[in-house]
Parts: C-alpha cells; sequence; structure tokens
C-alpha cells in the first residue's frame, strides 16, 4: 500500500473480511506499520489534491472510523486506514471511489454471505487477491465464479507486484496505449516518451519546470 506512495495501479485499497479476533489483530497490525510513516512526494500537485480530498471524503463519513491517518499536504501524501461495515459500504456507493495514493479501507462482514454481496457489487478491478487458508475452500470456490468476472487477475495469498521497468512493459494512457510508446508511463520506453517531450517543450520554446523538490 506504501509503495510508491501508493500511486501503483494494483495498490490494494479495499479489504473486505468477516470481523472476527483474526481480522481484528491483522488491523491493528496494518494500523502498526503505517503509523509514523513519512510522507512522500506524489506525481503531480492535482494528484496529490485529488489524493487529500478523496481522504477527507472517507474520513468525514459518518460511519467510518479513521483508524490512522497521517498528515497531507502540497504535493505530498501521508498514508490512512479506514474501517467500515460492508453493510454501509454496500449502502453508499460514495464509498466505492477510488483514492488514488496510500489509502487503505477495511470492510468488515458480519458473515460469509455478506462478503460475497459486496464482490458481487464490486466494481471492475485489475487485480483481486484471496487471502484464505485449509479451512476456506468451500468459500474460495465461491469467490472465484464472481471475482473472475470483476478482474484481469487474482491472486492466492499474495500481493500484486509493481510494474517491471523493462523493454516489454508498455502500460498507461488512453489506448493504444498498449503498442503506442507516447503515452505510457511505465517501462523503458516512457523515458523516450519524456524525452521526446522535453524536446518538443524546448522546440516551441516552453521549458520544462521542473520541481525542486527533484
Amino acid at each position: 500500500m506504501l509503495l510508491g506512495a501508493g500511486q501503483f495501479c494494483t495498490n490494494p485499497g479495499v479489504i473486505v473480511a468477516i470481523n472476527n479476533s483474526d481480522t481484528q489483530e491483522f488491523i491493528k497490525n496494518a494500523v502498526a506499520r503505517v503509523t509514523n510513516q513519512d510522507e512522500q512526494i506524489m506525481l503531480t500537485t492535482q494528484i496529490a489534491r485529488a489524493y487529500q480530498e478523496g481522504q477527507q471524503k472517507i474520513a468525514d463519513h459518518r460511519d467510518v472510523v479513521t483508524l490512522y491517518k497521517g498528515i497531507s499536504g502540497g504535493r505530498y501524501g501521508a498514508p490512512a486506514i479506514f474501517s467500515t461495515s460492508a453493510k454501509t459500504w454496500l449502502e453508499d456507493d460514495g464509498l466505492h471511489e477510488e483514492v488514488f495514493g496510500a489509502t487503505g479501507q477495511i470492510n468488515l462482514a458480519e458473515n460469509e454471505d455478506e462478503v460475497l454481496q459486496f464482490v458481487r457489487q464490486l466494481g471492475g478491478q485489475l487485480t483481486c487477491a484471496i487471502h484464505h487458508d485449509f479451512g476456506d475452500v468451500a468459500m474460495v470456490q465461491k469467490l472465484l465464479p464472481l471475482l473472475e468476472q470483476k478482474a484481469g487477475r487474482l491472486l492466492s495469498n499474495g500481493f500484486p507486484t509493481g510494474v517491471e521497468v523493462s523493454h516489454a512493459t508498455v502500460h498507461g494512457g488512453p489506448y493504444p496505449a498498449s503498442t503506442n510508446f507516447g503515452a505510457t508511463s511505465v517501462g523503458t520506453l516512457s523515458i523516450r516518451r519524456f524525452c521526446d517531450l522535453f524536446l518538443i517543450k524546448i522546440l516551441i520554446g516552453h521549458p520544462l519546470r521542473i520541481p525542486s523538490s527533484h
């Protein structure tokens, strides 16, 4: 969640779990890990502002508990973890909106049926991960047919990786980003994209403004 100030498309930002002692222990450990983490610089001022506004919108929700919220400001974003009931999430579409950054939302379900209902209402995702044990086979069998319709990649007891910077990686931007290096934001071709942008700026007489923090 903290990787790159949470600015990865596969950042694990939404969690649904049955509310029991194991889940409470998980929450306790997660909060301990993010507490007092330094804020990180975000890609642009606009992204940082949207992140801060998204965080605050969740924090202001009357049925959401702020477990931890660092201090964000300017172009910097600090992590936050919020918690609410799965029932609240199901009833409020505003909580479904993505907060692009290091923010996690833990939704507590009362039982397996509520977890399944949560997944049915979940929007499209790049990745979804199921964390399970040997005793959860029956539940996993119920979840898989639902999740395979929601996500492009499913993981078992793991978290999605970051993005490999390689010659084969092209991602981001509008179609056809998969074949057009001019729209990619990752991979070695993104270097060419930004070099070309730099050259164009010079040719038209508008030099790039590099933030002083860089």
